[in-house]
């Protein structure tokens, strides 16, 4: 019988290297393949952002891709994903920002680039394979009574990616493989170790970008006003996308009895909303954008958890799913920091049933 065929996202990093490793001793052939996404005319300067971090320039991470796949055994080609990338993450990037929304790059990327334009880009090459796998920490089963496939936390919840995944789709579940989703950061390491990858120390990639967002953004001043909850105004600012719900330092206020947050950012009237850390807290949420794991909703109103970003403890919320497609969620217990650009994610138990972006 002839062995299927994997194409593996490789990046540079333990994490991928190790997804090829355990692939290739389960009997898969793998075919290693990097999507190329800089853009050599991003008006960026040179530094930290070139290290471990999704979006620098891919010489060296190129180089230890190279050689990790030599070391393997492996084919390896590259895909080019610049354009794509450009209009579908960073041009929605700077967008976001002008709205006065926090978005998260990640999960655009993750379903439309990584699971979307990549294997799409290198079936196009004449690349032929059966599965997709990656190195994300999560896990994928296939419910036998619904026939639908199930998206679902890691067993490390320390490294869980199923928030950065929850819009992918059927299709995408269907072939996709993710062979750390039952491991431990540790056994990684030590399985790259043992395969002799020089990787197996690399540090973690921390980031989509790891300088100044405003690098990427490099947008002119745009002077406006930080108000307070009453209206008065406080202080001026040089452009709402240098500001984020929860901000605290660097607003250049002083003499309140109190410190001082980011509470709400007004696009419409130029303005920053500014309070106490009381009023940075909301038991309500309403997102669009949504894409449900099954392909719907599990019912018009329901029970579950939800993430407000990544790093966010689930909390306990009663989900109503509107007309207009979009969801309201009313939470147990009021929330910190609920962000307009970033994921609602909802889980039942290590479920993911899908999410939405925060308005």
């Amino acid at each position: 019988m002839e062995k299927e065929t994997v194409l593996v996202g490789l990046s540079g990093g333990v994490d991928s290297a190790a997804t090829a490793v355990i692939l290739k001793e389960q009997g898969y052939r793998v075919i290693g393949a990097t999507m190329i996404i800089w853009d050599p005319s991003l008006p960026v300067p040179t530094g930290a952002h070139q290290k471990n971090a999704c979006l620098a320039p891919e010489k060296e991470d190129l180089s230890e891709v190279e050689a990790i796949a030599k070391k393997l055994g492996i084919e390896f080609v590259t895909v080019d994903c610049r354009a794509e990338y450009k209009h579908t993450v960073l041009d929605n990037f700077r967008l976001e920002y002008a709205c006065g929304r926090t978005p998260n790059p990640c999960v655009l990327c993750n379903s439309l680039i990584k699971f979307g334009v990549l294997p799409s880009a290198a079936a196009k090459q004449g690349i032929k394979f059966d599965k997709f796998a990656t190195g994300h920490y999560a896990r994928v089963e296939k419910d036998e009574k619904t026939g639908k496939f199930l998206l679902k936390k890691a067993v490390d919840l320390s490294r869980d990616q199923s928030y950065f995944l929850h819009r992918l789709k059927q299709e995408q579940l269907s072939r996709v493989l993710f062979p750390l989703g039952n491991q431990h950061k540790p056994q990684i390491r030590e399985k790259a170790r043992q395969a002799g990858l020089k990787v197996a120390d690399k540090e973690d990639s921390m980031d989509f970008y790891c300088g100044d967002y405003n690098d990427l953004l490099n947008f002119p001043n745009k002077p406006g006003e930080l108000v307070s909850l009453d209206g008065q105004v406080l202080g001026t600012h040089n452009g709402i996308w240098n500001y984020t719900i929860g901000k605290r330092k660097g607003l250049g206020l002083s003499g309140f009895a109190e410190p001082m947050y980011v509470v709400g950012i007004d696009a419409k009237k130029n303005q920053v909303l500014i309070g106490p850390k009381s009023a940075l807290y909301k038991d309500t949420l309403h997102a669009d954008s949504v894409s449900w794991v099954a392909g719907q909703p599990p019912a018009e109103e329901f029970d579950c958890e939800i993430k407000i970003r990544n790093l966010h403890h689930p909390a306990a919320a009663r989900v109503v799913v509107n007309e207009d497609g979009s969801f309201t969620a009313q939470f147990k217990e009021p929330q910190m920091s609920i962000t307009a650009g970033q994921s609602a994610v909802l889980y039942d138990g290590d479920v993911v049933l899908g999410g939405g972006i925060i308005v």
